[in-house]
């Protein structure tokens, strides 16, 4: 191979690499270090770097066409009954007239070349699926062909009928994008920057972590928001185009996009493009482009696909706005985590609509890739149309006296100490800040945790400042005294805050992992380590075997790859619990705890029932007595666990009035129904379940029940 070879594969392994890294940051974790243009730049490079070298092409060219996989542990998998393609992406005149060339060529010489315009909405794409008329399911779009069932999420968006009226299909998959409203998103954002939490970078990104929380009621605080499309698979068909399918949606009032253009040939379209970009940035959700797609669903037929992506349609990409500002300062942020974000502090311009003063730089890898330096000018745009980024260095207009940002000595000019994990991006004190121990004590006392009345901030901050409470164990040493003699406690406030103290030592066990504050546990996983584990001590004393193992075959075999043992606990929450749990100072915590008197236990594994200890059971439609946070709780307090679909796995399905089709399901699977006198029975020790016949077809399902 000669040189130049050996240089083009190195670029293109370089490329391959970094892609993969960014899909996995962007469509696995939510958090991607770069904007969707320069991922797209960086995409587009490789393209090019494989047309040009076509003998290195052949083992790596599906990197230039695979749409990223967002699929995830803890969610059941569903199969799209047509595939959920990709769009491929045009950034220039010339390329869209390409594109509509080609068109041309392949389609008949008659035939009108006739287009629909709307906006590329910068969301989730999730597939839904209603069955004569009722919604049944929501998927993402996984690997285009199979996805992450996400029903019971998606059932808490407001604006999404659960039943459509007139006339429906037997089936039809409706495809389109959960997205959050700038407004909302900024409210969240504020919210956590109150309470000295990380910010979101931008709302694609907090929606796509909001519609896998695995609790819906976390996810309908957030407020999605969904518009719709798209058409997969209709039975019968019953739409010629997809003009006729827009106004469809319309009429079984589902949130469709507010702007869809017909467009006769290229040039009509093309001033559609120009319209939309005109129009987008009054839009409730972020745009990125414009998707030009053939009208007529037979010639979209005639046209055909590629394995990823139509040849009747096209994305065209609006440029970001961007402006040219000077870096005056790089400024290092301290999250409650103790995790260090770095700040570009910059000469106000107006970007936007608004001012920008300050921008994310991320992280130190971040800042040493582009070669950011003080002084430097830079351009800046909003991620997502919402959070600043400093993209790109104009090096030629750097000042001589501009040197290389150093990390490490900055910290340590700051007297911050600090260190770096092994396979970590961001720095982290070693030792807690005073806002960071303040925020940790409110955090602790928060009603997500250990819910300690009159242990907020504020408070939290009087007990810190006044030398009384340094860490969450020395709560419960303080004495009524102590705090009579702070300026904002009365005799009244005192004991109640005492009092709430003592009441705090018998919560949940899953509250106290959860207010220990070890990164990456939130309240859910929590909740899955507290009925897994059922003990702190255990907990504490795992090794990661008790966490994640090495995926076998059916005769044992060891296969690649890791499966999970508990719902939710992937790779890196496993590492952080482990860490966590490693540290001297945390493990003298945990003992001061248990010297405080706070309960370790989960108190379910005392009372379990022998019909329901270790079966799974799934909750479906309206119980006459008992609401599903009482069955659930009930359930898991007898040993049992409560999942949100129905498997093979499923032991037991507990349904009431306007079960739908996870009863039907259960029903073909020969899986045990019970309805609530049946499950109170078992739980109270009697081996007994009772059939439920099927729902009559005119009852509503109502997945936000299911």
């Amino acid at each position: 191979m000669s040189a130049a070879e050996n240089s083009s594969a190195e670029k293109i392994a370089r490329l391959r690499a970094e892609l993969a890294r960014h899909d996995q940051l962007y469509y696995r974790q939510a958090e991607p270090e770069i904007t969707d243009f320069a991922y797209d730049m960086l995409r587009r490079e490789l393209a090019e770097l494989l047309a040009q070298n076509p003998e290195l092409a052949k083992e790596i060219s599906s990197v230039t066409e695979t749409p990223g996989d967002d699929r995830t542990e803890g969610f059941a998998k569903a199969a799209h009954r047509a595939p959920m393609l990709s769009l491929d992406n045009v950034y220039q005149q010339s390329e869209f007239f390409d594109f509509t060339t080609r068109l041309r060529k392949l389609l008949p010489a008659a035939a009108p070349l006739h287009f629909v315009v709307e906006p590329k909405i910068d969301g989730v794409a999730v597939s839904l699926t209603y069955e004569h008329g009722r919604f049944v399911r929501a998927v993402t779009r996984g690997n285009g062909t199979v996805g992450d069932d996400i029903t019971r999420n998606v059932a808490t968006i407001a604006a999404l009928p659960q039943q459509l009226s007139g006339n429906t299909p037997a089936r039809i998959e409706i495809r389109g994008e959960i997205y959050l409203t700038n407004a909302e998103f900024l409210r969240i954002n504020a919210a956590r920057e109150a309470a000295g939490l990380p910010l979101y970078a931008n709302p694609r990104n907090l929606a796509a972590g909001t519609v896998k929380l695995l609790d819906p009621r976390e996810t309908a605080a957030r407020k999605l928001e969904i518009v719709l499309y798209g058409l997969g698979e209709c039975l019968p068909a019953q739409f010629p185009s997809l003009s006729a399918f827009h106004q469809q949606l319309l009429d079984w009032q589902l949130p469709a996009v507010e702007f869809f253009q017909s467009a006769d040939g290229a040039e009509a379209a093309w001033e559609a493009i120009r319209q939309l970009d005109a129009r987008r940035k009054n839009f409730a959700y972020p745009t990125d482009g414009a998707v030009v797609k053939i009208d007529s669903l037979a010639a979209q037929n005639s046209v055909g696909t590629t394995s990823k992506f139509p040849h009747w349609a096209i994305a065209y990409k609006f440029q970001p706005e961007q402006a040219e500002t000077q870096l005056r300062a790089i400024t290092l942020q301290i999250g409650r985590t103790g995790a260090i974000t770095p700040v570009a502090e910059l000469e106000p311009v107006e970007l936007a609509g608004t001012t920008v003063s300050r921008a994310t730089l991320h992280n130190a890898d971040e800042i040493a890739r582009k070669d950011i330096r003080e002084g430097d000018t830079v351009v800046v745009e909003k991620a997502g149309e919402i959070i600043p980024q400093v993209v790109a260095v104009l090096k030629e207009k750097r000042p001589e006296t501009a040197a290389p940002f150093d990390f490490p000595l900055r910290l340590q000019e700051l007297g911050l100490d600090a260190e770096r994990a092994p396979g970590e991006a961001a720095w982290r004190l070693k030792t807690p800040s005073r806002e960071q121990q303040i925020r940790a004590l409110a955090h602790f006392g928060s009603k997500q945790c250990l819910d300690i009345e009159n242990l907020g901030p504020a408070v939290a901050e009087s007990l810190f400042d006044a030398g009384l409470v340094a860490a969450p164990e020395q709560l419960y040493q303080l004495t009524r005294e102590q705090l009579l003699a702070l300026d904002n406690f009365a005799e009244k406030s005192a004991d109640n805050l005492l009092a709430a103290l003592e009441a705090s030592k018998q919560r949940e066990l899953w509250r106290l992992i959860h207010a220990l504050g070890i990164p990456n546990v939130g309240m859910q996983t929590a909740k899955d380590l507290a009925r897994h584990f059922r003990d702190l001590d255990q907990i504490s004393s795992a090794d990661y075997g008790q966490f994640r193992q090495q995926q076998r075959g059916k005769n044992g075999q060891l296969l690649k790859g890791e499966i999970s043992l508990i719902s939710g606990v992937g790779a890196v929450v496993a590492q952080s619990i482990l860490s966590w749990f490693s540290d001297p100072a945390h493990r003298a915590r945990i003992e001061a705890l248990r010297a405080a008197g706070l309960n370790f236990f989960d108190q379910s594994s005392v009372s379990t029932a022998a019909g329901v200890a270790g079966k799974t059971f799934v909750l479906t439609g309206t119980l006459p007595t008992l609401g599903r946070d009482a069955a659930r709780e009930k359930i898991e307090q007898a040993g049992g666990k409560v999942s949100g679909s129905v498997s093979a796995k499923t032991d037991f399905v507990v349904a009431g009035a306007e079960a739908g089709s996870k009863l039907a399901k259960a029903q073909s699977l020969g899986i045990a129904i019970l309805d609530e006198p049946a499950l109170l029975a078992l739980l109270a020790g009697e081996n007994s379940a009772k059939e439920i016949p099927p729902p009559a077809t005119n009852e509503p399902f109502l997945p936000g029940l299911d």
